[in-house]
Parts: C-alpha cells; structure tokens; sequence
C-alpha cells in the first residue's frame, strides 16, 4: 500500500513538471518573427493636384500578375500644364485581393512602417522649376521637395511637391521607385539601399 500510494504521489508531483517543460517550449517556438519581405503591390495610383484649385491629374501603373513574370507598367502618360505648382500623392493597392481586404491598400502598410520605407524619383532633367535637376535615384542628396517625413523625421515620399516651368512647353520620363529599408533607413541611405517595393517609370508631358 505504501510503495503504490508513493508512486501515485510522485506521478502528480511530476506532472506540473511536465507542463512546465511543455508550456516554455511552445512560448518559445511560438515566439512571432517579422519577416521583412517587399509588399506585394499590383497598383500604383499617382495624383498631381494643383496647389490653389483646379483638376487633379491621375497616372495608374498596373502589374496584373502580382508575383508572375510581369512588371508594373504605366497605363499611360503623366499630362501636367506649365507654370503650376502641383502636390503629389501616391497610393498602392495589392489588386489581386478584394478591396474589402485589410491588405488591399499597401498605402497604410507604408504609413504605419514609415520609418522602414522611402520613395526615390528621377526625371528628365530641367524638366520642373522646382525640384531641380534630375532626380535623387543616382544621388541621394540631390533635391527633392518631400512633404511628409516617418517617426524619425526622415522623407517618406508618398506625398511630395512640384512646380513645372512657365513657358513653352516639354516632355520627358518620370520615374518612381519605392524602397524597403528595414534597420537600414538613414539620413544618407539611397536606391542602393534595401529591397525595392516599386519601380516604374512614366512619359510625362508638359503643356500650356
């Protein structure tokens, strides 16, 4: 009777034991790991609204396929008039989902890991009066008019300024290019920075 009353006892006092060993286990195994991979962007919507009044201008490039052999093409030319000031504001959309979906709008994926992300533009050169020159994708220092900056004061991108020349009027590309750069962003980190979310680039046309 004593023997199997003893057994009995460490077979309990064993048991928390085991969950113990099983429960610390399974907290570390189940432990989340942020994967930073590229979004998956099939939509990339571009809206030049003039500053004081008048018709935005909207340019879309699509990638129908998301992850497939196709790349995002322009749908089209950017179409802007001389001498106006515009604001930029780009927003990107994962078309392969439903819109109802969280993740249909890569936009706010963006905004909330703004720290993590940076647009990088080029252009024809002199082709606006302001920014400048053609563009910070071959260096980073050179002008762009950023308007909005991530938690570290840093440029994002999705929301920038530009003003074309007065006069006659001009034509050239505009690209666009969208950076990943988790634990990698900083005051001096460029294209060469990262994994690139987007690239595309467009005509566009200036006229009076």
């Amino acid at each position: 009777m004593f023997r199997s009353h003893a057994v009995r006892s460490l077979f309990y006092l064993a048991l928390p034991l085991a969950g113990a060993v099983f429960f610390s286990g399974c907290s570390d195994d189940d432990d989340p790991v942020k994967e930073d991979v590229p979004e998956l962007i099939t939509t990339v919507e571009l809206t030049f609204t003039p500053v004081g009044g008048g018709t935005a201008v909207k340019a879309t490039a699509t990638d129908p396929d998301g992850e497939g052999t196709d790349e995002l093409k322009a749908d089209g030319p950017i179409a802007l008039k001389t001498g106006t000031v515009y604001t930029l504001d780009l927003k990107l959309y994962n078309g392969l989902l439903p819109e109802t979906d969280e993740e249909y709008d890569v936009t706010k994926e963006v905004e909330e890991e703004n720290d993590e992300h940076m647009f990088f533009f080029s252009w024809t050169a002199n082709l606006f009066a302001n920014p400048t020159g053609d563009g910070n994708i071959d260096n980073r220092e050179n002008p762009v008019v950023y308007a909005d900056l991530d938690e570290n004061g840093l440029p994002v991108g999705l929301t920038t300024t530009w003003a074309t020349k007065d006069g006659s009027s001009s034509n050239g590309a505009f690209r666009v290019v969208l950076k990943h750069q988790p634990d990698l962003k900083s005051a001096t980190s460029g294209y060469n920075t990262g994994e690139t979310d987007v690239d595309v680039s467009f005509v566009i046309n200036v006229a009076e």
